[in-house]
């Protein structure tokens, strides 16, 4: 029987996926007539590499934008808290990202992205009322899911008493939040948590953050979305930890 394996679609997810070998490439498909792909086929120079018709990448994609490459690798490791928790370095400043509700993969692979950017340790999200890590989600990421952390909690209420207990300070982003992000100290080991742009972080979630912060907004538009919102944070995050 074969192993299971993930499809990676995209040029950038491609290229990074086997620049990154956090995990192992199996199989890379191409465009035949595709033009620049000498980088991306150097890299892949110890992958089975086969060029094909764009029929046959539609059809391995479901129709999806694959920019003439599709590889066949692993599936990209998932963490659980605990094992996360053990492998963190005992001092100096680590961010993490914990995810309730984001069902968008665009939002999810958007923020696993930022989180990768802005040097955060790992992006936490549930098994439940999450996206799921699908080529849609990793294509949006841009590569960036090869290079952070991504940690499956079955709980993530439980999951944050145990983060709390590993000395993280837990920032919930909320529209209505007491703070402004700006004046809030993200300093240490700090947790920020993002909820869905529907309902928000859940009650328990929301009770157990040490503070709750608000971007401030001053224009026309009054709200943001969720990846944006992160990108926020993590910037500020950087900014007071660099």
């Amino acid at each position: 029987m074969a192993k299971p394996h993930d499809v990676v679609i995209g040029r950038i997810p491609v290229l990074e996926c086997l620049r990154a070998g956090k995990r192992p490439a199996r199989r890379l498909f191409y465009l035949a007539s595709a033009q620049g792909l000498d980088e991306l086929l150097h890299a892949a120079r110890m992958v089975q590499s086969e060029p094909t018709d764009r029929q046959t990448l539609d059809r391995m994609t479901q129709g999806a934008m694959h920019q003439g490459v599709v590889l066949h690798a692993d599936p990209l490791p998932v963490l659980d808290v605990k094992s996360w928790l053990s492998d963190l370095p005992r001092d100096g400043h680590v961010c993490a990202v914990m995810l309730d509700g984001i069902e968008d993969p665009q939002n999810f692979g958007s923020i696993i992205r930022s989180a990768a950017a802005f040097g955060a340790s790992a992006v936490l999200f549930g098994k439940d009322r999450a996206a799921p890590l699908s080529p849609a989600a990793i294509k949006a990421a841009a590569g960036a899911a090869e290079y952070i952390d991504l940690v499956e909690a079955g709980n993530l209420a439980r999951s944050l008493v145990l983060l709390k207990e590993a000395g993280f300070w837990c920032a919930g982003l909320e529209a209505e939040g007491a703070k402004d992000l700006w004046d809030a100290d993200l300093k240490g080991r700090t947790l920020l948590i993002v909820g869905s742009e529907g309902k928000g972080m859940k009650r328990l979630l929301r009770e157990a953050c040490d503070f709750l912060v608000r971007i401030p907004i001053d224009g026309p538009i009054t709200s943001l979305n969720a990846g944006v919102s992160a990108a926020i944070a993590l910037a500020e995050w950087k900014r007071q930890t660099r």
